[in-house]
């Protein structure tokens, strides 16, 4: 299958690569199918992209790219909507706020998306830790 955004361009995917966000994400609750996608072979970022709407496309990163030591706590709620029977299972990505200027890129590291990649579920999960702000500088290394 393949869809065309036009921020992203081309996408192809599988049906198997459908990840179902059942609340969707804040903002856009009707949207619930995504597919991920990286930038580039090199690159941290990849793309989250809606599949009933072409115009809605994410740019996410692994947290453990910001921060080596990133750890959450995820609540029995989200492994019991998720299904997770495991940490192995989940998969973690922060939301990413682009900017002109490379230094003032930044992600979400306060509310990450979990996704079961067992099962395609997935849920943005807000942390009540106080460590990690909405705007950590991605590249603040």
């Amino acid at each position: 299958m393949e869809l065309i955004s036009p921020i992203h361009g081309k996408i192809i995917y599988e049906k198997n690569e459908i990840i179902y966000f059942e609340k969707g994400l804040p903002g856009f609750s009707d949207l619930k199918k995504y597919v991920i996608k990286q930038v580039e072979e090199e690159s941290p970022f990849s793309i989250l992209q809606s599949i009933e709407d072409k115009e809605i496309g994410f740019i996410i990163i692994s947290p453990f790219f910001i921060k080596d030591n990133y750890e959450i706590e995820i609540s029995d709620e989200i492994i019991k909507n998720l299904k997770l029977e495991g940490s192995d299972e989940a998969l973690l990505y922060s939301i990413v706020t682009l900017n002109s200027k490379v230094e003032e890129i930044t992600a979400n590291l306060k509310a990450p998306l979990v996704i079961n990649i067992k099962n395609k579920k997935g849920e943005q999960y807000i942390l009540d830790k106080e460590m990690y702000g909405i705007k950590e500088k991605v590249f603040n290394r």
